[in-house]
């Protein structure tokens, strides 16, 4: 399936925060529409250079929609829309001011490696959930 076509979340693979939300989302989704990449990954460079996003960027989620890209708080309101109940009700946060949003949002990404560890290289999930990482 061509990306274009697809939901991807692209995160970090290594930061144990980041993993802990993309198991969080997998178990939680409406409807198995999103896909996931590491940002460190092949598929993941690939795609933060179409929209234009540092090669190394590393500054947290993205995700990828109607050939559009998301970070950040925008990213997160429009997940938590595709999340079950009551957990959807999280896209109500959007009214937050974008730079708010943002702020918070980034003084969590600077402490996320001191405060839910960092492992050495990414592991993709087994099974069943293993075809949705591209």
């Amino acid at each position: 399936m061509d990306e274009n076509e697809q939901k991807v979340v692209l995160f970090d693979g290594v930061c144990h925060l980041c993993d802990s939300a993309v198991r969080f989302i997998l178990k939680r989704e409406k409807q198995a529409e999103l896909h996931f990449a590491p940002l460190q990954s092949e598929c993941g460079r690939v795609l933060l250079k179409k929209y234009g996003y540092p090669q190394n960027y590393l500054g947290g989620l993205v995700l990828i929609e109607n050939n559009r890209a998301y970070d950040r708080s925008t990213a997160c309101w429009h997940i938590a829309e595709k999340l079950k109940f009551p957990w959807n009700l999280l896209f109500v946060l959007r009214i937050i001011p974008k730079p708010l949003g943002d702020f918070f949002y980034a003084m969590v990404a600077a402490v996320r490696y001191r405060w839910f560890g960092k492992k050495d290289t990414c592991s993709l999930p087994q099974g069943q959930d293993a075809s949705r990482f591209l």
